[in-house]
């Protein structure tokens, strides 16, 4: 199973995963569908399905354009929101496609709609991932979607500290830890180097921090990375962790995810940050040139 990881809009990537057997591909968070159309030309692949992880215009816009374009390809998604849904999963639902194998995992909290998908192919020694987006080969693969980032978490926009804690410990982290870890956004150096706040003396998350600068300057994207190293420099999954919870005040760790998120979301300074209202029409500015552009 191969995976490609395409980069669109800012900071964006989605996913064509290809079952090299039979040439079937499934996509993950279709925002641009030009693009994704032309991948799958240039791959030579047959698009069977399309999986979104939630209804953000960033991770569905194109989901209207291939399906009028492809009326028999199924949508897949939990959120009524999402554009194009025709098939509503559930909580560790299991879809087929072909030999490649899709977990459905609920993960309320960035969105009240949110799901993440855990793939892998029958037959495949190699170890499984948790998407978020590269080109890389592997035979399982997970999609949070804007739950995990490499090195951070997704915003609470509909949900809780509570929410979050179990998505990231209990059901993403229950997940064997050599699984891969591909990403919505590329936000790793921002990430790190809040990791690098809550943890000044951490010296995982300043070697990482390290390599994600390398990649950047290079344009190379920073994913994979794998849960083992999550637990290792991602302090949103470290929130059992005594020098965590000395940084945020508190032992319970519901208390740290909470704290921590808050300091987050502070944690650009102003002249950095675009209000959310800005932000927004950012967002759809660029949704709508990629759009005309090939118009």
């Amino acid at each position: 199973m191969k995976v490609k990881v395409i980069s669109v809009l800012d900071d964006n990537y989605m996913y064509l995963i290809i079952e090299e057997r039979t040439r079937d591909a499934i996509a993950v968070d279709a925002s641009v569908a030009k693009k994704l159309l032309d991948i799958v030309r240039k791959e030579n692949v047959n698009l069977k399905a399309i999986l979104t992880t939630h209804h953000h215009l960033d991770h569905s816009r194109g989901n209207a354009d291939l399906v009028q374009q492809f009326p028999e390809l199924p949508v897949y998604g939990t959120d009524d929101r999402i554009a194009g849904l025709t098939h509503r999963v559930v909580h560790n639902q299991i879809l087929k496609f072909g030999d490649i194998n899709v977990r459905c995992l609920f993960t309320p909290c960035h969105t009240s709609g949110h799901v993440c998908f855990y793939m892998w192919e029958d037959g495949c020694p190699d170890a499984p991932a948790l998407f978020s987006g590269n080109l890389a080969n592997s035979c399982a693969q997970s999609a949070p979607g804007d739950t995990l980032f490499v090195g951070g978490c997704g915003q609470f926009f509909e949900g809780t500290a509570e929410q979050m804690y179990k998505n990231l410990i209990e059901t993403l982290g229950s997940l064997p830890p050599e699984t891969k870890v591909f990403c919505g956004h590329e936000y790793t150096i921002r990430n790190l180097k809040f990791a690098l706040k809550v943890e000044p003396d951490n010296e995982h998350v300043r070697e990482k921090l390290s390599w994600a600068k390398a990649r950047d300057d290079d344009d190379i994207p920073t994913v994979p990375s794998s849960l083992e190293e999550e637990f290792l420099y991602n302090p949103f999954m470290r929130v059992r962790e005594e020098a965590v919870q000395k940084f945020t005040g508190k032992t319970d760790p519901v208390d740290v995810m909470r704290v921590l998120r808050k300091e987050k979301d502070e944690f650009k300074k102003p002249k950095d940050q675009l209000p959310i209202p800005a932000l927004l029409a950012y967002q759809w500015s660029l949704l709508n040139q990629s759009a005309s552009a090939h118009e």
